[in-house]
């Protein structure tokens, strides 16, 4: 089960391993982007480590409060997808105290439809959204938390490298063609170190 306080703890090992992760996220970016993933994690982070201590009880708007914090410092692509995917979840969750562990499955597949529509990309464009696809299929019909975790982690690792030797297929990665065979999404490593992070 998660509530506010799981989010707290969450937030705090997420900050400290996107601060670890930068260079790395950086350099990802630098090939298929603007390279400044990295910067962008660390300050919506940083923005959301502000707020962390007075996050309401109530996990949906615990959720809003740090998409809404995140927007503050992100003005980037991933950072907004990231955002619209917690609003999508904290609307569902608004005025509830928890998110039971059977629920997770379904969750980040509502975040994943929000951002789908929002980034107007598809699965299989070699996006964040197919690690969070991946990431929604792997907590199907699971109950224990640990369990959750280690089935989320190895799911985004196989996609990462099933992903790896194809074409990216939208946003400025696109423009790389065939020279982005052989690279890992950006977005797709960041969503890895996060939930390493929660491990």
């Amino acid at each position: 089960m998660i509530t506010t306080d799981s989010v707290k703890s969450a937030i705090t090992r997420i900050a400290n391993c996107m601060e670890e992760s930068a260079d790395e996220l950086n350099s990802a970016d630098g090939l298929l982007g603007d390279g400044d993933l990295g910067i962008t994690m660390i300050r919506g982070f940083r923005q959301i480590m502000e707020i962390r201590d007075s996050l309401p009880d109530d996990i949906g708007m615990a959720l809003f409060q740090c998409a809404k914090a995140f927007t503050k410092t992100s003005g980037s692509s991933f950072g907004t997808l990231l955002a619209t995917g917690l609003m999508a979840v904290a609307k569902v969750k608004k005025g509830q105290m928890d998110i039971h562990n059977e629920e997770i499955s379904n969750l980040l597949g509502v975040a994943l439809e929000a951002m789908k529509e929002r980034g107007k990309a598809n699965l299989g464009d070699k996006t964040v959204l197919d690690v969070l696809d991946a990431a929604s299929m792997a907590s199907k019909n699971k109950t224990t938390g640990t369990e959750i975790l280690s089935d989320i982690h190895e799911a985004i690792r196989k996609t990462i490298d099933d992903f790896r030797d194809r074409e990216s297929k939208v946003g400025r990665a696109r423009i790389f063609s065939e020279k982005s065979i052989g690279l890992d999404d950006p977005g797709m490593l960041a969503f890895q170190r996060m939930f390493e992070a929660i491990n």
